[in-house]
């Protein structure tokens, strides 16, 4: 349209509320996450071990007809253990998710030079990590405390009022366990998005620091003969913070509290790094 003929107007539609506007960043990132089948079927996969849970809560009421197969004893109880095991292999899938979906959510951004494209429209830098870190949330969110939320809801209805109010603090210990490690997850893949350039290599550095960390940490304590390499193991921290929110009696080399603080100065560090690097223009010196 010509300038000079002035017969543009401004847009006088309805204006988005303000803390809504990165549910912008997640409905199309989400959209182009399920756009892949190898994605889509990893989150589908993931369901299978709930079922089976539920499955196992489902029979564990049922004697009658486990006791014609002995395994009565093996299944029946259903306590804190159980939901443990929950959570860390669906904490395991989780990661594995990770890898194949964090690592696309920035570094196309920053290879292409979108960033000053989100910058120049009313988005804050919070809000555009925000946006971005919602996906994962909510990816992960629906592999692990939402159904461990539903199991636990299962187990309640059919054990009674009394297991509940026995066990109601296992419902707060699966939400909290799945919380810090999808942070920790969340983090830590937008990081590495943000600082390299190709998702490849951005995954393979997630799988890289997870198990690099675990053998860089054995070394520190075989040679220094200390146990302090446990904090290069985010998996061993997160063991530790869980072993620790389900009231279990294994062993460990280093308290909770300290778990807790390696794994917040982990989160630190990350937002240190998306803070570093998600901005509108970069300055080469």
């Amino acid at each position: 349209m010509a300038v000079y003929r002035r017969t543009y107007t401004s847009y006088a539609g309805t204006l988005t509320p303000g803390w809504s506007r990165c549910l912008v960043l997640f409905r199309y990132s989400r959209r182009n996450l399920f756009r892949s089948k190898l994605q889509t079927t990893l989150f589908v996969l993931c369901f299978f071990y709930p079922l089976l849970c539920l499955m196992g809560i489902y029979l564990a009421h049922n004697l009658s007809f486990l006791e014609r197969f002995g395994a009565a004893s093996q299944i029946g109880r259903i306590d804190s253990r159980f939901f443990f095991v929950f959570i860390s292999v669906q904490g395991t899938l989780a990661f594995v998710l990770t890898a194949f979906a964090g690592p696309g959510l920035i570094s196309p951004d920053i290879a292409n030079g979108a960033l000053p494209l989100y910058f120049c429209r009313p988005f804050s830098r919070a809000e555009y990590v925000l946006g971005k870190a919602s996906v994962l949330a909510i990816l992960l969110s629906q592999i692990t405390w939402i159904p461990g939320l539903v199991l636990f809801g299962v187990q309640s209805s059919l054990a009674g009022a009394a297991w509940t109010s026995d066990h109601l603090w296992i419902a707060g210990s699966i939400v909290l366990s799945s919380l810090i490690w999808i942070s920790i997850l969340s983090l830590l893949a937008m990081a590495l998005s943000a600082w390299v350039k190709w998702k490849v290599v951005a995954g393979a550095l997630l799988l890289a620091v997870m198990f690099f960390g675990a053998g860089f940490g054995q070394a520190i304590n075989a040679v220094m003969r200390t146990h302090a390499g446990y904090f290069f193991d985010i998996t061993y921290l997160m063991t530790t913070v869980w072993t620790s929110l389900f009231r279990m009696d294994n062993e460990r080399f280093i308290t909770s509290g300290e778990a807790w603080i390696a794994l917040l100065a982990y989160c630190g560090m990350c937002l240190a790094l998306l803070v570093r690097k998600v901005r509108a223009y970069e300055v080469i010196g």
